[in-house]
């Protein structure tokens, strides 16, 4: 599934800036590494998406640059529908002051007719149909147990970061359910969603996936991924997070995570943004490497790193919480 993000394009270039790294608090420097790590892990996934692992091995090595191409034959730094979802739906919720269903759905639809290159058939189904029916949740069905509403929920993250459990897991099913009302889906949006909580408020990667992916496996055990090796990934939502979930925990650092997953082929976009999302809230922007951060689309990482502060800044208004600082 890829966009290469024509409204983004339109805008006047960018200069590459330096990159230099601002103080900033903890909190708001995992959130904007996660934002951007989301992205990073998109533009360098996007390149070998679809490949096996034997193919990417013989065509490429050890893929661990971002250089665009791929079957869309991408610029370098351009990202996909991973990306670019997350700041439409973020866009939606900064407006609305909440993730609001609706406003998600009417963000999506634009985002569609927009006419990115490849979309998601889930994705384009139940976007169809809401523009037919007017209603933002779409019919629950076993079937729509794609990564789609997974790929993109980082936002719901920030703004419901320190919200309650049950707050929280509303405003996940709101935003997933646009296009994808499914128990897997929603099982894995649940898990991300709290990881990256967990690691925003500094927790140990150890009790967060004792606690978290632990939680997932027993209530769903077929997201078990401690067993045979998860390469050439599917769209199945299963697929991705045992990727990811592999990747993540066998590896110490956020290079090593996102070469790990991405290598792995199959929807690599997608288990790299995954990744890049986690792995930049666990270790924080610092980790990122700078010829990564160099390469990629520097209006889509300005984008994401202002969409991250906002949305923290909104969610401590709402709570009555001290604001972050930069």
């Amino acid at each position: 599934m890829f966009w290469t993000g024509e409204l983004i394009a339109k805008t006047a270039p960018v200069r590459r800036r330096a990159v230099a790294i601002p103080e900033r608090s903890p909190q708001l420097d995992r959130a904007m590494a996660a934002y951007v790590g989301l992205a990073v892990g998109d533009a360098l996934g996007a390149t070998v998406e679809f490949l096996t692992p034997t193919e990417i091995r013989h065509q490429i090595g050890v893929h661990g640059n971002i250089t665009g191409g791929g079957w869309l034959r991408l610029k370098a730094g351009q990202v996909t529908d991973d990306t670019t979802m997350s700041l439409a739906l973020g866009e939606s919720i900064l407006a609305a002051g909440r993730v609001d269903a609706r406003a998600a759905a009417e963000a999506f639809d634009a985002w569609m007719r927009a006419k990115p290159v490849d979309i998601g058939n889930t994705v384009r189904r139940n976007l169809i149909t809401f523009r037919r029916t007017g209603h933002p949740e779409a019919a629950a069905s076993e079937h729509d147990a794609g990564n789609g509403a997974a790929m993109r929920v980082l936002p719901v993250a920030l703004k419901c970061y320190g919200q309650p459990e049950k707050t929280t897991k509303i405003a996940i099913h709101a935003q997933a359910h646009v296009t994808h009302h499914n128990a897997l889906s929603d099982a894995a949006c649940e898990t991300l969603v709290f990881m990256v909580q967990d690691f925003l408020a500094g927790r140990d990667a150890s009790e967060v996936e004792r606690e978290r992916a632990g939680k997932l496996v027993a209530d769903y055990p077929v997201f078990a991924y401690d067993r045979k090796r998860r390469d050439n990934p599917s769209g199945f939502v299963v697929d991705t997070l045992q990727a990811v979930l592999q990747a993540f925990f066998a590896t110490d650092n956020f290079e090593d995570c996102l070469i790990d997953v991405v290598n792995r082929g199959g929807d690599a976009d997608t288990t790299g943004a995954i990744a890049g999302m986690l792995a930049g809230a666990r270790y924080g922007y610092q980790a990122i490497p700078r010829r990564w951060l160099a390469t990629l689309d520097q209006t889509v990482c300005l984008r994401c790193e202002r969409q991250a502060a906002a949305l923290l800044h909104q969610r401590q208004d709402s709570t009555g919480s001290a604001p972050i600082g930069d």
